[in-house]
């Protein structure tokens, strides 16, 4: 069999925004993902369906995988013949160990390509609102190893170098050796009241930063409880920023909000803000187990006063059998369209298509008054493809009022495979903020995933929801919903986040 290919691709910090278009790219395309545990959980989300994902993180010390069997699980699974992504955090050549792995794939004829990675040392310090060079204090820095080990008798770190050759200095993976690295900086030369810095999960909601003179720092650090990982930045930039702290200052900074859908750019605003997405589809959207109700509709769409479709990706499947069936849209001219929200409507513009009503609710009570306003609905045939299990409450309403109406299955919604145990982790150490369920589905759906423990997981989780089924259905758990827009969409759940957070913040403490 032909070897595969191994791509060694830098993750960056966290900040799933700092991840490059090559990565992305890479990470789409994998038969294999090998990941580490600082990376962001939403990356995984990108794979393509099938793909195999392999944990080989460290936290606390505990190693999931050793380096050599990453490194054997990188050769195996090249070896027979797939495509396989490391994704690293940071980037995989500055202390990654992507060059160690490089040399093995070479030394077994294995073809690799490296992709970097935005490394923690430059992006951590930035979203602390520390810049490494400064025209007027800093001319140079130096990226140092910090987790040399103290009882080394020959060190192979220039302690006189670097105490005295750089302007800026970045330890990363220093964390449990402040005292040391702190103590030998001194001890050769550097200012005991120079600026220092620690920043903890630099780039994530969770990032905290503290200061101090370096001769304290370790101290301060200490007493703060900071942990790994950490990146410590040593020079007087760190006095800049009281000034230039621009990420922690953002109005959502520090929420952590979790969606139950397939992400999509309706929730960029919230990551704009400053929040992180957990992105966890409770939903997947595949084909109907039959398309014989839709295909006899299609076969006779000409018959048809009205075509009402509810979503976009109900738009998506029945246009796209309207066309495996030889059709198109000059096959639905004098067919009025109703489109349920904008969102949707903007779906059917884009191809070619107006529709003539665009309700921003599925109601029945309203949709049966908007379809009577301008005449009786008394002989009128409407097509409403839809999801496989849908409720019949405007059917029906259209049956009552003497109206004919078909409901062919366009798709259906199947809980997906889902890996839920970092997602427990989150909520069970309380890094999970808010939660949104954009449906009943999305919440059961969810609460099965997770199990017996979902309630009281999500007890002191923030809940918004949209519509009242949704909100029942909470309820029903014996859990509260705080935030519910008064429209059903995407883009209404998310101005109500923002609002909400808006009025909590301007009775906040200032930070």
């Amino acid at each position: 069999m032909n070897a595969g290919k191994v791509f060694l691709v830098g993750a960056g910090p966290g900040d799933i925004g700092l991840l490059t278009l090559k990565a992305h790219r890479c990470i789409r395309k994998a038969d294999v993902i090998v990941y580490d545990f600082h990376v962001n959980s939403r990356l995984l989300n990108l794979a393509k369906e099938g793909a195999e994902l392999i944990y080989a993180g460290k936290r606390g010390g505990r190693h999931e995988m050793t380096q050599d069997e990453i490194n054997a699980s990188l050769l195996k699974k090249a070896l027979e013949g797939k495509t396989v992504c490391r994704l690293k955090g940071g980037d995989p050549f500055v202390f990654g160990r992507g060059g160690e792995e490089a040399e093995l794939l070479v030394s077994n004829g294995v073809e690799f390509e490296i992709i970097p990675g935005v490394t923690s040392a430059i992006s951590v310090p930035a979203y602390a609102g520390i810049p490494l060079t400064h025209r007027r204090l800093s001319s140079s820095f130096a990226v140092i190893t910090g987790n040399e080990d103290e009882a080394k008798k020959d060190s192979k770190i220039n302690w006189p170098a670097i105490a005295s050759g750089f302007d800026t200095l970045v330890f990363l993976m220093g964390v449990k050796n402040l005292e040391y690295i702190t103590s030998n900086l001194i001890k050769h030369g550097k200012d005991p009241l120079t600026p220092a810095a620690v920043i903890r999960w630099g780039s994530r909601p969770d990032q905290m930063t503290v200061t101090a003179a370096l001769q304290d720092i370790s101290d301060k650090a200490r007493v703060n409880k900071i942990r790994p990982p950490a990146v410590m930045v040593v020079g007087n930039t760190v006095g800049l920023r009281d000034a230039l702290n621009w990420y922690e200052k953002k109005p959502l900074f520090g929420q952590r909000i979790l969606i139950t859908r397939q992400y999509t750019e309706d929730y960029a605003p919230l990551e704009e803000m400053g929040a992180e997405i957990f992105d966890f589809p409770t939903i997947k959207t595949v084909a109907p187990d039959s398309y014989d109700d839709l295909d006899a509709a299609i076969a006779n769409i000409e018959t048809y006063d009205w075509i009402i479709i509810t979503s976009s990706n109900g738009f998506k499947y029945f246009f796209n059998r309207l066309i495996e069936k030889n059709k198109d849209i000059r096959d639905l001219r004098g067919i009025k369209l109703c489109a349920i929200g904008e969102k949707t409507a903007e779906a059917m513009r884009g191809y070619g298509l107006i529709t003539e009503a665009v309700p921003e609710e599925f109601n029945a009570e309203g949709l049966i008054a908007m379809f009577t306003k301008n005449g009786s609905i008394r002989g009128k045939r409407f097509l409403l493809p839809r999801a496989g299990k849908a409720r019949e409450a405007f059917p029906d309403a259209v049956r009552q009022s003497g109206g004919h109406i078909d409901t062919p299955a366009a798709y259906k919604t199947i809980r997906p495979q889902a890996h839920a145990k970092r997602l427990e982790r989150f909520l069970r150490e309380g890094k999970i903020s808010m939660a949104t369920f954009t449906s009943a589905s999305s919440f059961n759906n969810l609460m099965e995933i997770i199990g017996g423990e979902g309630a009281e997981l999500l007890r002191d989780v923030q809940i918004a929801a949209i519509g009242p089924v949704t909100k029942k259905a909470v309820e029903k758990a014996g859990l509260a919903v705080s935030i519910m827009p008064e429209t059903a969409s995407i883009d209404a759940l998310v101005a109500a986040i923002i609002s909400e957070a808006s009025r909590a913040l301007s009775h906040a403490p200032s930070r």
